[in-house]
């Protein structure tokens, strides 16, 4: 009995401990949560002008530039996926990964050849462990990027796009990154990234007239200046609402796992009391039948 008591006491004490642990990764994914959504609100208004820059410039001139132009045969599309550094941040990482492939799929249904390029650690241990091939990855600071590294995914990226698919270049580029809507809710999605969809009309689908520039010395010199920052800047974007969601994955997943081990606990303390009370009641009943025997005789 004594023994028991002592294994309860144990796991008591061990389960406490780690719940400090999970307490501390809490506070700390909360208290950089803050940053990293004031880091995406900054973000997107310079990302949503660019991508209209580009759209406005490309629609508002008869060119056929090798970014905005559709292609009539898509024969190899490749797919940036973002996911984290470290776990302990629930589905974060795994729903990211089931989009893309579900994304993969799609694309191979449809007869395309897939190149992949990963962010993330846990993306390329997924790879690694299937044994499937990628072509560059990236890993360091998926919660907290920087734009240096959108500055090397941008131009990886462009160069594939830019070459001939002989030469092993790709006609699609997609990003597959998980949209940070709440602290509750965060949404695995896929965004196209080149050809960009140029919008034609002259009011966009939110409502807002397109921008008229005055542009020189060309639209093409225009175009080849602006593509690459926007390419960088959608890119850097999307790495910003992943680490958003990756800091709001992680607080909500060590809450629920610190919450699961107060109940551990609690059970655990019920079961050395019983524990403890059975030997109690059974070193009284030794006592007792003692004394009785010794009445006895």
């Amino acid at each position: 009995m004594g023994a028991q008591i002592r294994v309860y006491r144990q796991k008591i004490a061990s389960t406490t401990s780690t719940r400090k642990i999970f307490k501390a990764m809490e506070l700390i994914a909360t208290s950089r949560i803050g940053k990293a959504r004031t880091r995406v609100a900054a973000a997107l208004p310079y990302a949503n002008a660019i991508t209209r820059a580009v759209s406005a410039v490309s629609s508002q001139s008869e060119i056929d530039h090798p970014l905005t132009t559709e292609r009539g045969e898509v024969r190899r599309a490749a797919v940036l996926v973002l996911t984290s550094d470290r776990g302990l941040a629930g589905s974060y990482s795994a729903s990211a990964l089931k989009q893309a492939e579900g994304l993969f799929e799609t694309l191979r249904s449809e007869g395309k050849d897939v190149k992949a390029y990963l962010i993330g650690r846990k993306a390329q241990s997924y790879f690694d462990f299937r044994g499937r091939g990628y072509e560059q990855v990236w890993t360091g600071n998926t919660d907290a990027p920087e734009f240096e590294t959108a500055r090397e995914v941008g131009a990886a990226l462009l160069s594939c796009f830019l070459e001939d698919y002989e030469d092993g270049g790709v006609e699609e580029i997609h990003v597959v990154y998980t949209k940070f809507r709440s602290m509750v809710v965060q949404e695995p999605s896929v965004m196209r990234l080149l050809p960009l969809e140029v919008v034609d009309e002259q009011v966009t689908h939110e409502g807002d007239l397109l921008p008229l520039y005055e542009y020189e010395p060309e639209p093409e010199q225009v175009l080849d200046a602006l593509l690459p920052r926007y390419i960088e800047s959608r890119i850097f974007a999307a790495m910003l609402q992943a680490a958003a969601s990756e800091l709001a994955a992680r607080q909500r997943a060590m809450k629920s796992a610190g919450d699961n081990a107060t109940e551990l606990i609690k059970k655990y303390t019920r079961l050395r009391n019983t524990a403890r009370q059975a030997e109690i009641t059974q070193e009284l009943s030794e006592i007792v039948a003692g004394a009785d025997a010794l009445n006895a005789s």
